[in-house]
């Protein structure tokens, strides 16, 4: 049997890397997607083109436009008298937000008046609009300290016993790369196994040669095995590349257990492979075959978690989003990557990707069976 088998790897990782234009899509093609689309994924805001409608122009408009300069969330671009041009600029995005300084901003302040001084923000995508007007919020109320401790000596506080502060887990400069890269990786590994594998068997049906393997001693299990383990190497040789750059270029560590990293890696890779490899035997060419795995994979990716909350779906979704292996993954990756948790905590996804693994595969080698009969 392991001769068998042997031979049939020998086959497939020959098939598999002769081709220069495979072996692009299999070892650089994820590493260069990775790299690119971490940088492109980010929901973090900075340099915020901004315009400063600055009639006072005093010392105490300047030192708010530093507090809103100072984080390197804002830039501003423009620095204008009047309201004239916010209209023109606003409409043609050259500037994201406007602050609006009053005439009288710096005697209000010197008498201790209440002063307004009003933001406008693009809303046309509401999630930056959103983050913007909280750096806003935030800058502003830096402020009012620092004119609050030069004035009393301490800094301005809501009145009542409570003392609220924040501090976020994890995560605490919330950058958005501790979810996206790992979230890619994940992607990376499903495109992998999904799209590439899904064409194993039907590649074979095509081009004639698998009728000269099926006469040959090997069983159906070990031609499975043969097809599966090529692309399970691969895959784990390309995470492992993969999070070679997310520490290299993006600086994220893995905090927790490197053993349990790759065997729920192992595990995730092999539901893959086992849904393209029933793809596989059903389709008659490798055109359907492509198109199918497509099929299974934008709703894969979609229905993870990945890109839209899963809480925030329709309720019978989330259920649908149970048969999907990338979900658990995904909580399975980020609870190892950036949280640094072990079994106790993720027994939950970990069973779940076992019991869907083994149900792909299972129903591969049945179905295969079927096909050949």
């Amino acid at each position: 049997m392991l001769l068998r088998i042997r031979q049939m790897l020998i086959k497939e990782f020959l098939q598999m890397f002769r081709d220069v234009r495979m072996r692009l899509v299999v070892l650089v093609m994820p590493l260069v997607q990775m790299t690119v689309l971490a940088f492109a994924l980010t929901t973090d805001v900075k340099h915020i083109s901004t315009a400063m409608v600055d009639p006072d122009n005093s010392p105490e408009s300047h030192r708010l436009a530093d507090e809103f300069t100072a984080g390197n969330y804002f830039t501003i671009t423009h620095r204008l008298a009047s309201d004239n041009r916010v209209q023109g600029l606003l409409d043609a995005g050259r500037v994201r937000a406007v602050i609006r300084i009053p005439q009288h901003f710096s005697g209000d302040i010197r008498s201790g008046k209440a002063t307004t001084v009003q933001i406008l923000v693009d809303g046309t995508m509401s999630n930056d609009a959103a983050v913007t007007l909280n750096y806003a919020s935030q800058a502003v109320a830096h402020f009012n300290n620092r004119l609050a401790v030069e004035r009393t000596g301490a800094a301005a506080s809501v009145a009542g016993p409570m003392d609220i502060r924040t501090r976020a887990w994890y995560n605490p400069n919330l950058e958005s790369k501790y979810y996206y890269v790992p979230g890619l990786i994940a992607v990376m590994l499903i495109l992998i196994g999904l799209v590439l594998t899904s064409m194993a068997i039907v590649r074979e049906k095509e081009i004639g040669t698998i009728e000269q393997v099926m006469v040959t001693p090997i069983r159906r299990l070990e031609f499975i095995l043969g097809k599966t383990l090529p692309f399970l190497a691969t895959g784990m040789v390309t995470m492992t590349l993969m999070f070679l750059i997310a520490r290299l270029i993006f600086g994220i560590r893995i905090q927790g257990s490197l053993t349990l990293l790759y065997a729920t890696a192992t595990i995730y890779i092999l539901g893959n492979l086992g849904l393209a490899l029933l793809v596989s035997v059903t389709a008659r060419t490798q055109q359907q075959a492509l198109l199918t795995a497509f099929f299974i994979l934008v709703p894969s990716i979609l229905l993870s978690g990945f890109i839209f909350p899963i809480r925030n779906m329709p309720e019978v979704i989330q259920w649908f989003t149970v048969l999907n292996p990338m979900r658990w993954f995904l909580q399975i990756l980020h609870g190892i990557v950036v949280k640094g948790v072990g079994f106790r905590i993720l027994w939950l996804p970990i069973g779940a990707q076992v019991i869907l693994a083994t149900f792909f595969l299972t129903l591969a080698v049945a179905r295969f069976k079927k096909t050949l009969e």
